[in-house]
């Protein structure tokens, strides 16, 4: 009937079938899925459609590792051990702290693989060196997203992000193996040369970058560089989440409660100074 095909039609979708007795993903039943694969070619299969290779799942498993905490100073994880002492369950310390990586606090993988398709789709365009394609992309990004270009850098770790080299290490093993095809990692590379020869300083690649290089490899696009890192984060918000559970305490706030804020306001007044006057 027409009326039923509206409503069948209502969502449409390629990832799941579902009916009583049958569950299939992607054309494969949860059966056969749930003998046979890990949750990374899961992540892989929902995503983009179809199994990775041994070689893919083995990359973007040390992506999504990489990712998994950076101590409970990091935004995310200390809301998610805040929203527990405030009496949240699990799921709302993950949703709290989820919802913090935006733009700014788990944004800059997506922003960087952003921008190194930019540089890539340049040197292919025009025929030019990847060194010559930062060179003509940078001053135009930065132009329009201001001076911090993402992936680089780290408030923390100054002399360079310790992750980042083992990650690019991971992308160098994967183009031997024919994988993947490396020309991410050589513009990450080349950035990184780009960005000390202007500004005079060593700012190494951190995190964000090595990982948006893995995801770009991969043929992941932008949006779910950010979508991913949001999974790999969600372990580490859990496990803090779980262990403040433990701990108990109640209403903890980002400092202990003798330590107070700086206050910039007004000197102390009285109501009685100003009642009556003018405010003209």
């Amino acid at each position: 009937m027409p009326m039923q095909d509206d409503v069948k039609n209502w969502w449409r979708t390629e990832i799941i079938e579902m009916h009583p007795g049958h569950i299939a993903m992607r054309g494969y039943s949860i059966e056969d899925l749930i003998e046979n694969v890990s949750f990374v070619d899961m992540i892989w299969l929902m995503t983009r459609g179809d199994l990775p290779s041994c070689g893919e799942r083995e990359l973007l498993e040390c992506a999504l590792v990489s990712s998994v905490d950076h101590g409970p100073q990091a935004p995310s994880i200390a809301a998610s051990r805040m929203a527990v002492t405030c009496g949240l369950g699990l799921n709302g310390a993950l949703a709290s702290a989820v919802n913090m990586l935006d733009d700014v606090h788990g944004g800059a993988g997506e922003q960087a693989v952003e921008l190194f398709h930019s540089i890539d789709d340049y040197r292919q365009e025009n025929h030019v060196s990847v060194e010559q394609a930062v060179a003509a992309i940078v001053p135009d990004w930065t132009e329009k997203n201001g001076k911090i270009i993402p992936g680089f850098g780290h408030r923390f770790h100054k002399d360079g992000d310790p992750r980042a080299p083992i990650l690019l290490g991971c992308v160098e093993k994967a183009v031997e193996q024919g994988s993947v095809e490396g020309r991410f990692a050589k513009i990450a590379i080349a950035l990184q040369g780009y960005i000390e020869e202007q500004k005079g300083t060593f700012l190494p690649l951190n995190i964000d970058g090595a990982t948006a290089v893995i995801y770009a490899e991969l043929g992941f696009a932008p949006a779910l560089a950010r979508g991913l890192f949001c999974l790999s984060r969600s372990v580490g918000i859990l496990s803090h989440a779980w262990e403040q559970q433990q701990q108990g305490g109640r209403n903890k706030g980002p400092t202990p409660p003798a330590y107070r804020w700086k206050y910039d306001g007004k000197a102390p007044r009285r109501t009685s100074d100003t009642k009556g006057k003018s405010s003209s």
